[in-house]
């Protein structure tokens, strides 16, 4: 295998993957004929299958090491967080609570505007699209289903939110990341992120304010709420948006709802410990397919599938507005391979910027290039992080969400008029320092 030539052949266990997933659905009719884990079970398989050269203990090693990538370890334990936190949260009575608080206040037709809204500015605040996801899913899962509204929609509004932030926030790892490989600013870059997605994000509202116009809600119904009940809620977003780790937010919001319905009756101490064994249940699918998702990865990445689309990509650059699409298709294409935003930026930003200052991109605009195409696959891979957390809290399959992923879908239109249209447009900084030691 020449590790730097690549190997197409690698990407095969992916192609199965995708196919079995997405094309039985499609075939059938009913998405839930091909469980996720299933698939991803007989993907991994072929993946272990391949490269008969390499011994099987090898092949082994790789995908445990794959596995037990930090990334998606981290990704397991929120998981499981969430599922607890969700779980009992629900259990004494916060997500009825607070649904029926939004319903008194926002009018019907607002009610998904006020989700996607509130899911950038936490996103934003906080700078982790999964932590926004499992604070907001609960709420959507509530509207949805007190409303009548899809609730493939609500989940759909909660990830376009969490990618909002995730690809503009100050904090956010894949932010960091794209601008510490390219080399510029984290205020520049984001002025000039900021500006070319602003256009998708309210065309998303005004998407979202049209479907759900016809909304409405009984106002003779019960909308009584009990404000106490909605505090895990509150103490969640405020310590979201106050920069505490994601972890933190969600244990510490189990054990606050767990205190707060203890102390009102909702729970016994024998019922409060149920309900967290309860979440953390209905997550463990979910962690099992991300586990053998960064195992199939591993596995990819070893036999040089994860180089072959980087040489794919780059070899087909001849202009500046291709090699800004060169970039825009690198971290795509490796974002839909690992389905994780953060590696597919840290593993092309170095190649993005040989091809930024080999046809003179600014570093502001390949760093936003990078972070809004990898925000924009990673809010549409049904097997992506995001996707999985929703689905799974929703009980519903991750391919019924896409048709209303609205915003990640601008996200890349509003990218793809960025490179087409040269915008923005920016000041020769290095020619203006010329001028100036000449004169």
């Amino acid at each position: 295998m020449n590790e730097q030539k690549g190997n197409l052949i690698a990407l095969f266990p992916l192609i199965v993957f995708v196919l079995l997933f997405v094309g039985t659905g499609i075939i059938t009719g009913d998405f839930s004929n091909m469980p996720l884990n299933v698939a991803i079970i007989i993907a991994s398989a072929i993946a272990l299958a391949m490269n008969r050269k390499e011994k099987l203990t090898n092949k082994v090693e790789t995908f445990a090491k794959g596995a037990g990538h930090p990334n998606i370890m981290l990704l397991v334990v929120i998981f499981i967080l969430a599922g607890a936190f969700a779980e009992t949260a629900r259990g004494m009575g916060a997500v009825d609570a607070t649904v029926n608080l939004g319903l008194s206040f926002i009018p019907s037709n607002l009610l998904m505007v006020g989700l996607f809204i509130v899911g950038c500015f936490i996103s934003v605040s906080m700078g982790t699209s999964m932590g926004t996801v499992a604070a907001l899913a609960p709420i959507g899962i509530g509207i949805a289903e007190q409303t009548g509204i899809p609730m493939a929609l609500a989940m759909g509004t909660v990830i376009g939110g969490a990618m909002f932030g995730d690809n503009l926030s100050v904090i956010s790892d894949t932010t960091i990341s794209a601008v510490r490989t390219q080399g510029t600013k984290m205020s520049d870059k984001f002025k000039t992120n900021f500006l070319i997605v602003l256009p998708g994000a309210i065309v998303t509202a005004i998407l979202l304010w049209v479907i759900t116009s016809g909304t409405k809600v009984d106002t003779l119904g019960d909308f009584s709420y009990d404000i106490i009940k909605v505090i895990p809620y509150i103490a969640v977003l405020i310590a979201a948006i106050a920069g505490v780790n994601v972890m933190i937010v969600l244990l510490g919001g189990t054990i606050f709802a767990g205190i707060i319905g203890l102390v009102d009756g909702s729970y016994t101490l024998s019922g409060f410990i149920q309900a967290v064994s309860q979440g953390i249940i209905n997550m463990e699918d979910l962690a099992v397919v991300a586990l053998l998702i960064g195992g199939m990865i591993g596995i990819i990445q070893h036999n040089g599938g994860i180089q072959w689309l980087l040489n794919f990509v780059t070899s087909r650059i001849k202009t500046k507005k291709g090699a800004e699409f060169g970039i825009a298709g690198l971290v795509s294409a490796t974002d839909i391979a690992t389905a994780n935003n953060t590696i597919s930026i840290v593993a092309t930003g170095p190649l993005a910027k040989n091809i930024a200052d080999e046809y003179n991109i600014d570093p502001r605009k390949s760093a936003s290039i990078l972070d809004i195409f990898a925000g924009c696959f990673q809010g549409l891979v049904p097997y992506g992080g995001q996707m999985l957390v929703v689905s799974g809290l929703a009980a519903i399959s991750p391919i019924s969400i896409l048709p209303y992923s609205f915003y990640p879908i601008a996200l890349g239109i509003c990218g793809t008029i960025a490179i087409l249209a040269g915008f923005p447009r920016f000041k020769d900084t290095n020619d203006k320092q010329s001028k100036e030691k000449i004169a």
